[in-house]
């Protein structure tokens, strides 16, 4: 029996960038005394060595105290469990990287022109997928919420409004889910660690399918709602 599908909602028309989200308490960091704002760093950094080192099954409450040379309660009070502490990474992260697309230097960030920017912009998230990837997959959502969680709706409004800019006549909401599939955690997972292709091959890979959806392309309504072909 086939399911009818809701449509899709329509696009925001909204111009300007994305406020920031991430995935903790809302309000958790800024509240943080000094001292404790830096401990909580400190802990996170650590943690963040110990999965790069060992991967995420790796790493223990009692292996990041050990490696911020703090005791093990620190560690409990702090992040109550393992998974809130890797929630709580996966937060830190996100945090850094959307304010470095969202308001940092450009190409990643403003200032630089829409399809230099969408090339920052993937390239960024495949070095971010390499690097926390044990991480990123062990948070990865199921199906009913893939596209709903904060920090990827983020994501696709962004780049759905650089296509906007870069491509006024294209469906940039669906655009942006095609180019996001690219970057999807999943599939690097497949292509680096599973078919053994080089983090910089991905990386030409999505320059180039950027140039290719964003360049030498018309407004002929012949080729269907929301798309272009090239003359």
């Amino acid at each position: 029996m086939s399911v009818v599908l809701p449509p899709c909602p329509e696009p925001e028309e909204s111009t300007t960038e994305p406020e920031l989200l991430h995935l903790g308490p809302a309000g958790d960091e800024p509240c943080l005394r000094a001292d404790a704002a830096r401990n909580r760093a400190r802990l996170l950094d650590a943690a963040a060595r110990l999965i790069a080192e060992h991967g995420a099954a790796g790493v223990t409450m009692e292996a990041v105290a050990a490696a911020a040379n703090v005791g093990k309660g620190t560690v409990f009070r702090r992040f109550g469990d393992r998974t809130g502490l890797l929630t709580a990474l996966l937060d830190h992260s996100e945090r850094n990287f959307q304010a470095a697309f969202l308001a940092g230097p450009a190409p990643l960030g403003p200032g630089a022109e829409p399809v230099e920017r969408l090339r920052a912009f993937g390239v960024a998230m495949i070095r971010r997928a390499v690097d926390e990837l044990d991480l990123q997959l062990a948070a990865e959502p199921g199906p009913d919420r893939r596209y709903s969680v904060p920090p990827r709706r983020v994501h696709h409004s962004h780049v759905a409004l650089l296509l906007r800019e870069a491509l006024p006549d294209a469906d940039a909401e669906l655009l942006a889910h095609t180019l996001m599939g690219y970057l999807s955690p999943v599939l690097v997972h497949h292509l680096t660690r599973q078919c053994g292709l080089p983090p910089a091959r991905l990386e030409a890979g999505w320059s180039e399918l950027v140039d290719r959806v964003t360049s030498g392309v018309t407004g002929d309504p012949a080729s269907g709602p929301g798309f272009r072909t090239a003359p």
